[in-house]
């Protein structure tokens, strides 16, 4: 057991806890980090491999995309920031504008968090969201299709550039993920668990297997390079095959690639890769 499972069980006094978020009467609660040298480095904001913009409003969209994932839409935010003391007044307008632009793009509010200084930026956000119709991760029948959105593999590859000393582009996942919120809200009544690929799609499959109690039997073998490539935050997830052409025309109709790639089956299923924020 990894460290991160291994303390999550040690504090866990909740049936709440196990999904994207913790659904309670109505409302799903989300919490993510997104820290300094562990989600980004100092050295890209200095070599304008990124901005303190695009920082604010990723760190944003990875508790989004949780959201997402369990059919809940945002309605509140708070953010909790630790700001270096070299920061400057336009460091903190730019920061600002980066959170301000996703509560637009997704329409909630924020409502208050907490500030304090530190050596280093440090960002934790808790989204609030609403939805009458969740999604778990525990509710993988046997026979169902596994299935996730887009394509995986491009963060892995474009973090790896960023940690040789090299730009990538504006345009790359890895700065700015592609949620897929409005064909998901969409499918979601035909699809029976789910939840968002970041640790990548192994890792996540472990954990809807533990979820579920479920094997997987795979189509094809999937490359390494697409199994453990991680903060993809494409959508993985199940449903019947009776609904599988519904949610396919959907796709199309979003203009977005479905990925069918396996069977779920009695048995179980785990990694042989380790978790990225937890080595063993």
């Amino acid at each position: 057991m990894n460290k991160e499972d291994f303390f999550i069980k040690q504090i866990s006094n909740s049936k709440y806890n196990g999904d994207d978020g913790a659904f309670i009467d109505g409302y799903v609660y989300s919490m993510d980090a997104f820290f300094e040298n562990v989600h980004f480095k100092k050295d890209w904001i200095d070599k304008n491999f990124i901005s303190l913009k695009q920082i604010a409003y990723k760190s944003m969209l990875v508790n989004i995309s949780d959201a997402i994932a369990m059919n809940a839409k945002p309605k509140y935010a708070l953010i909790s920031i630790a700001i270096p003391k070299s920061y400057t007044n336009e460091n903190l307008k730019e920061l600002a504008s980066g959170f301000k632009k996703a509560a637009r793009d997704f329409d909630f509010e924020i409502v208050g968090g907490d500030t304090i200084e530190n050596s280093k930026l440090d960002i934790s956000i808790t989204i609030v969201s609403k939805t009458k119709n969740p999604i778990f991760r525990n509710g993988v029948k046997e026979g169902d299709y596994l299935c996730y959105t887009g394509k995986l593999g491009s963060c892995k590859k474009d973090l790896e550039t960023l940690l040789s000393g090299k730009k990538i582009k504006k345009s790359s996942k890895f700065i700015k993920p592609t949620l897929r919120s409005d064909f998901f809200y969409e499918a979601s009544k035909y699809v029976n668990a789910a939840m968002d690929i970041s640790d990548g799609l192994f890792l996540d499959l472990e954990k809807l297997s533990n979820s579920s109690n479920i094997g997987f039997e795979f189509f094809k073998e999937i490359k390494e390079e697409v199994g453990i490539s991680g903060e993809e935050y494409e959508i993985l997830f199940s449903c019947n095959q009776k609904n599988l052409k519904k949610i396919e025309n959907l796709a199309k109709k979003y203009e977005i690639k479905l990925n069918i790639f396996a069977k779920a089956v009695a048995g179980s299923y785990k990694s042989s890769f380790s978790n990225h924020h937890f080595k063993d």
